[in-house]
């Protein structure tokens, strides 16, 4: 006992300051989590509104803010235990370019993610297609975008290789055209097939007005005439309206009483009389 009250006596002065500081930093961490709390509701719905409520962008920066109430209270709380914080941001500096160098691809698809959030060539909901991938994005991360594919794979993909190629985004404008292409006969009218294809597209609402359905010649084929309709509807039901209209395509070429042929091929035989040389004496 004698011994603890001589250690308490001798360093009686550290060990007040080393429990003052302990308390402080529990009270700097409640502040700092109460604060960063704070910070990361208030960044989100500032964001929120500054990006037209786009959930990825507000979610990450809210983080980064979140983290950096974190980072300032742990400079704070080293400081408070005589920490050189000075030293520790160079020596921090210093590691960090160290693992920047070891991690360039993994820095690289971190600017890319950078990239894809600000600019928006994809956003989440959207189905896009890119490098050979389609799919709907189901979500825009710092190192990997996610996508999902239209029979239910997933696929995660580093956000260098998506900013990198060129992507096809069948979401972004609010109308796509769709081309019917019909093979009728060479031995039918073409003026009634195209009057078929018209009747059909003038008869779906849902087909825009503006531009008005059109129906060309397409290409003279091998075994028939191909005509293609080409009418533009709603992004939001395009493939409904697709699918929809290649199955009444084909009934309106038949009620019109016009032949969707199949490939065929003329075979020519040709019964050459034996020479006289072969003739048996």
């Amino acid at each position: 006992m004698d011994t603890l009250l001589a250690f308490y006596h001798t360093y009686e002065n550290q060990i007040f300051n080393m429990g003052k500081n302990t308390l402080l930093t529990l009270m700097i961490l409640v502040i700092a989590s109460l604060l960063s709390k704070m910070v990361k509701k208030a960044v989100f719905a500032s964001v929120s509104r500054l990006s037209k409520n786009d959930e990825i962008v507000s979610t990450l920066l809210s983080k980064v803010a979140s983290y950096a109430v974190y980072l300032v209270a742990m400079v704070i709380i080293l400081d408070l235990f005589g920490v050189n914080t000075a030293s520790l941001v160079a020596l921090v500096g210093a590691a960090g370019l160290a693992i920047g160098l070891a991690l360039k691809d993994t820095l690289s698809n971190i600017a890319a993610g950078i990239m894809i959030l600000f600019l928006k060539p994809i956003k989440k909901g959207e189905f896009v297609e890119f490098s050979g991938t389609m799919g709907t994005v189901k979500d825009i991360g710092l190192f990997t975008s996610i996508f999902e594919t239209a029979d239910g794979l997933y696929i995660s993909s580093p956000n260098s290789a998506v900013w990198a190629s060129t992507i096809k985004n069948f979401s972004r404008n609010s109308r796509r055209r769709m081309d019917i292409t019909v093979g009728i006969s060479y031995d039918d009218s073409i003026d009634v097939g195209m009057k078929a294809l018209l009747d059909l597209a003038s008869e779906m609402e849902v087909l825009l007005k503006d531009p008005a359905p059109q129906v060309i010649v397409h290409m003279l084929a091998d075994s028939s005439v191909n005509l293609q309709l080409r009418a533009w509807a709603p992004t939001d039901k395009y493939w409904e309206t697709f699918w929809a209209m290649q199955k009444n395509a084909k009934l309106r070429i038949e009620e019109a009483g016009l032949t969707i042929p199949f490939p065929q091929r003329d075979l020519h035989i040709y019964n050459h009389a034996p020479s006289q040389q072969n003739v048996t004496q």
